[in-house]
C-alpha cells in the first residue's frame, strides 16, 4: 500500500494537503532523471541559465497571493504577512542570479609567460534540498536558485507541512522552460531521504531544520564523500545599550520576537538590556506585545497566528511554566488573548522576567512567542551572556554607537551580526552560522562555493 503524506492545518485541523510518498523505486528514477538533465545544464551558458532562472522568479512572484494563501493554511501565518515572504524569496533570487555570472566565472591568476592558467568552478552535479516549514520559499530559494545556476540538477524535498511550496517551484520551472529532470519535487518519508542523501549520485546535501535533523544529515552522507550545508537554527540574542533609541529597540525587538509566532531560526528569543532602559524597555515592550491580535491567520485583522500544530504549542508552553516554577515572571495574560487555548495551536505572546541561564528558556531554542528579558550592567556582562550559548546564528545590539557596535560583534560568537536591526538576510552576505547553528554557508557570491567545486587547468603553450 502506498504511503501518504497528510498535511494538518493548524488553522483548524483539519487535512488541507493528501500527496502519495515516493517510494525508493521512485527515488531511483528521479535521481537518473537528474543525472540525464544536469548533463544537459551543466552545458549551457551561465546567461541562459539566469535567463530561464528569472522568468520562474517572475512566475512565482506574479502567483503571490495564492502563495500567500496556501502558505497561511499549511504552517499557519497571517495571510497579511505572507506576502513578505514571497518579496524576500524575490529579492533573494534576484541578487544570487545577478552575480553568478561574476561569482562563476574562471579565477586566472597572475599571467604566466608560456602557460595558461585558471580555475574554472564546476557544479556539484545532483544538490538535495531538503527544506523547513516555517518559511518554505524563502529558506529554500536560498539554495534552490543557486544550485541551479550553477549548473546542479536539484532534488527538492519540502516539509510534509508545507508540501505545495515545491510543486509551485516545479510550476515555475516548467512554465520558464527548464530542461527535463533538472529541477526535481520529492515528497519522502524519513527513511527514503537518508537513502537519497545516501546514494552516492548525490553530490551536495543543503539542509535547514533541527540539530538532531543535522546529525542525521552527517550520518546519511557518511559512506561517500557528498558535501553537507547544515542551518540548525539558533537562540538569538540581542543587546539593547544605554544609548539606544528606545522606541526603536522595542519597535524591532517585539517584531523580531514575535513575527511567524517566534518561529524563525533567526528570531529574537533572549533580550539583554542596560539597567538604565531596562525598566521602561519591559514596560514598553508588554504594551506593545498585548496589542497583537491572534486568531484565525486568513483574517486580515490578525497579526500573530497559530503555531504549526498543537505539540509545538504544548512546547512552549512548557518551557515557559517551568521557567515560572524557577522564579521567572510572565508579564502578558494569556486571557487577554480569547483565541488562546491550552492543547491548540493557539498561543498567547509571552514575555518573561527575572530568567537566568538556569533556565530552559534561556538555552534551548524555543521556536515560538516568547521574548525573555535580563538586565545587565556593561557590554562586557552582555557578551559573556550573548556566548553563553550552544547555539550561534545571528546576534544584535542597539546602540547610536557605530565603533562600540563593531568592538561587539567582534565579540560575539555568531555567524551574522546587526546594529540596530534583526530578523533579515541580507543576500549581498554570507548566511552562515557557528556552533549548534551549523556550518557552510548560503548567499552573497560565497554561497556558490559549496555548490560549485573548483577544477585548475594549466595549459603549457611554449615548448
Amino acid at each position: 500500500m502506498t504511503e501518504m503524506l497528510k498535511t494538518v492545518s493548524p488553522v483548524d485541523g483539519s487535512v488541507y494537503v493528501e500527496r502519495p510518498l515516493a517510494d525508493e523505486g521512485e527515488l531511483d528514477r528521479a535521481l537518473e532523471r537528474a543525472r540525464q538533465g544536469q548533463r544537459i545544464w551543466r552545458n549551457t551558458p551561465v546567461e541562459k541559465r539566469c535567463a530561464i532562472l528569472s522568468r520562474a522568479i517572475d512566475y512565482l512572484v506574479e502567483r503571490k497571493d495564492q502563495l500567500s494563501e496556501q502558505v497561511a493554511w499549511q504552517m499557519g501565518r497571517p495571510i497579511s504577512q505572507a506576502p513578505a515572504e514571497v518579496g524576500g524569496m524575490e529579492e533573494r533570487a534576484r541578487h544570487m542570479i545577478e552575480i553568478a555570472p561574476e561569482a562563476l566565472a574562471d579565477i586566472r591568476p597572475t599571467p604566466k609567460d608560456g602557460f595558461e592558467r585558471f580555475i574554472r568552478r564546476e557544479p556539484q552535479g545532483i544538490v538535495a534540498i531538503i527544506a523547513p516549514w516555517n518559511y518554505p520559499f524563502l529558506t529554500s530559494v536560498n539554495a534552490v536558485i543557486p544550485a541551479l545556476a550553477a549548473g546542479n540538477a536539484v532534488i527538492l524535498k519540502p516539509s510534509h507541512q508545507t508540501p505545495l511550496s515545491a510543486e509551485r517551484y516545479a510550476e515555475a520551472f516548467a512554465a520558464a522552460g527548464l530542461p527535463e529532470g533538472v529541477f526535481q519535487p520529492l515528497h519522502l518519508s524519513h527513511p527514503v531521504s537518508e537513502k537519497m542523501m545516501a546514494d552516492p549520485r548525490v553530490n551536495f546535501v543543503c539542509f535547514t531544520g533541527s540539530v538532531k535533523g543535522g546529525h542525521t544529515v552527517q550520518k546519511a552522507i557518511s559512506n561517500h564523500f557528498a558535501g553537507a550545508g547544515l542551518e540548525l537554527g539558533g537562540k538569538d540574542p540581542a543587546y539593547v545599550r544605554g544609548d539606544a533609541d528606545l522606541q526603536h529597540a522595542v519597535d524591532s525587538l517585539v517584531d523580531g520576537s514575535f513575527f511567524n509566532s517566534g518561529q524563525s531560526c533567526c528570531g529574537i528569543e533572549r533580550i539583554y538590556v542596560d539597567a538604565k532602559l531596562y525598566d521602561s524597555f519591559v514596560e514598553a515592550f508588554v504594551t506593545q506585545t498585548r496589542g497583537y491580535r491572534l486568531g484565525n491567520p486568513l483574517e486580515d485583522e490578525t497579526t500573530i497566528g497559530p503555531m504549526v500544530r498543537p505539540a509545538a504549542a504544548d512546547f512552549v508552553r512548557g518551557q515557559v511554566k517551568e521557567a515560572v516554577e524557577a522564579g521567572a515572571r510572565a508579564l502578558v495574560d494569556p486571557a487577554e488573548f480569547p483565541a488562546n487555548e491550552e492543547g491548540s495551536a493557539y498561543l498567547a505572546p509571552q514575555v518573561l522576567v527575572d530568567v537566568n541561564h538556569d533556565m530552559r528558556v534561556m538555552r534551548e531554542e524555543t521556536f515560538g512567542p516568547v521574548a525573555a528579558i535580563m538586565k545587565v550592567n556593561s557590554d562586557e556582562e552582555a557578551i559573556s551572556l550573548m556566548n553563553d550559548s550552544d547555539f550561534g546564528l545571528t546576534a544584535a545590539v542597539w546602540t547610536s554607537d557605530a565603533e562600540a557596535a563593531q568592538r561587539i560583534g567582534d565579540a560575539v560568537e555568531t555567524g551574522t551580526f546587526f546594529m540596530n536591526r534583526c530578523d533579515y538576510l541580507d543576500p549581498a552576505l554570507a548566511w552562515t552560522g557557528i556552533k549548534d547553528s551549523g556550518r557552510g554557508c548560503t548567499l552573497s557570491r560565497l554561497g556558490y562555493e559549496s555548490l560549485t567545486r573548483p577544477k585548475s587547468f594549466n595549459l603549457r603553450t611554449k615548448l
